[in-house]
């Protein structure tokens, strides 16, 4: 139904409030798919164990998948392997977080 890039494209509206960068250009999605009946899937992780945003971001997650047409659920799988580095971002996002 939709392309990985697609429903990348719409969590790229979600934003990481402690840096301000998207979960996409941060690294934080390792895979989504559709399949033909509105079923999503959404493969993540977080920056830290320790955030205490969890349950929020995931929900937001869900809620950008939510909003494209014929999705019908949202299934997060959050996951600590690969642990999440600043190598995974995109390079604008290294360079503003290694200013920091």
């Amino acid at each position: 139904m939709y392309s990985k890039e697609e429903l990348f494209l719409a969590i790229s509206t979600v934003i990481d409030p402690e840096v301000g960068f998207n979960l996409v250009e941060m690294g934080l999605i390792y895979d989504a798919s559709c399949d033909v009946d509105g079923n999503a899937y959404v493969k993540m992780t977080l920056s830290t164990k320790a955030c205490p945003m969890h349950q929020l971001i995931q929900q937001w997650v869900k809620e950008a998948v939510l909003k494209m047409a014929n999705i019908k659920s949202v299934e997060i799988d959050l996951v600590w392997e690969p642990e999440w580095n600043i190598t995974m971002a995109d390079e604008h996002v290294k360079q503003a977080l290694s200013r920091g």
